[in-house]
């Protein structure tokens, strides 16, 4: 009998799981889990779900797009330095040249 319900519970748990996201409360029931604080994990859950409304993004989504961007701005950064090294030794060829031309003339 015991069972029955176990496995009948289960199946409806497991059956209403897709209705909801379980995911918006894994953070805030973390929370309440690790601190005891109920007033924590509310602000944490109510700060989640503004943050969702203002954006249209979860902070999950809105941290790997902060991420990307980032990542985007250091490879930028990196070709900028590889161009400005590459114009400094072409300059510094046309000065050894010219420095070679003028001392060195045959």
């Amino acid at each position: 009998m015991i069972n029955k319900k176990i496995i009948f519970g289960l199946f409806i748990l497991n059956l209403l799981a897709g209705c909801a996201s379980p995911g918006a409360m894994l953070g805030p029931a973390y929370t309440m889990s690790s601190s005891g604080n109920t007033l924590q994990a509310g602000l944490s859950y109510g700060s989640n779900k503004l943050i969702t409304q203002y954006t249209g993004k979860t902070p999950i989504e809105n941290l790997k797009d902060v991420n990307l961007t980032k990542k985007k701005e250091s490879k930028k950064k990196k070709k900028n330095k590889l161009k400005n090294k590459k114009k400094e030794k072409q300059e510094k060829k046309k000065k050894i040249n010219k420095y070679r031309k003028k001392h060195f003339r045959k």
